[in-house]
């Protein structure tokens, strides 16, 4: 809620539109909520969304600047489909800035923040439990960033989310294996590690518990999912 002002009156929400509709999308990619090869159209978005087309084209131009999206022949974007060398390259660029971003918050996180990141925690093992692989992307979304977004360095914040948005949609596979039992995707998840060491203010095991937990879920990928010959 926005905060009341000296008279009494509530602050005027001023963050542009254009913005609102980009931030929505880039956390809709981030948390798997479009799988890859999925067509976007900004008329579609926009009646979703409420809004025009011209704010969701905007966002468009920005995310196929960040190769989040790539442009079709008819105007629409496309979810990129990435081969697995690329998928290896990302996954190394995650292991690099996401160990470091929890290495750097799990001296800076109180105690007000640490009971959000343990709730998340809990909310990530009761959506693989429940076997709902959206509930468990955005879970798995919400408690990383949990964490990164306090290591005290906006930098290397976005350099996540851009490697994020590349990556997020292509997370939708981790279903695959796990088709009749979503919960066992918890043997190669260390979430309840990397807390466990945050909240002992030991930032070298909690980077090693995220950095294990993104390369056992790349294994598993690699190991379960078709990638294309030649497409990036």
């Amino acid at each position: 809620m926005a905060d009341k002002t000296h008279f009494g009156l509530t602050a005027v929400d001023t963050v542009p539109l254009h913005e609102k509709v980009y931030l929505e999308l880039v956390r809709a990619l981030m948390s798997g909520q479009f799988a890859p090869g999925q067509k976007l159209t900004s008329r579609k978005l926009a009646k979703e969304l409420g809004t025009s087309d011209m704010p969701v084209r905007s966002a468009f131009m920005r995310l196929q600047a960040l190769r989040a999206l790539s442009p079709m022949p008819n105007g629409s974007m496309e979810v990129p489909i990435i081969s697995a060398d690329r998928f290896s390259q990302l996954t190394a660029v995650r292991t690099i800035l996401e160990g470091s971003a929890t290495e750097l918050a799990a001296a800076l996180i109180n105690g007000n923040n640490l009971r959000a990141i343990r709730r998340h925690c809990t909310e990530l093992t009761l959506a693989a439990r429940k076997g709902d692989i959206d509930d468990y992307l955005r879970k798995n979304y919400n408690f990383k960033f949990s964490i990164y977004r306090h290591c005290g360095n906006e930098q290397m914040i976005f350099l996540i989310e851009t490697v994020w948005m590349q990556v997020g949609p292509f997370l939708r596979n981790l279903a695959m294996g796990f088709e009749d039992n979503l919960a066992a995707i918890l043997d190669i998840d260390y979430h309840e590690e990397a807390v466990a060491a945050i909240e002992a203010q030991d930032g070298v095991r909690a980077r090693a518990a995220i950095v294990r937990d993104i390369n056992d879920g790349a294994t598993h990928l690699l190991q379960h999912v078709k990638f294309p010959e030649t497409r990036h």
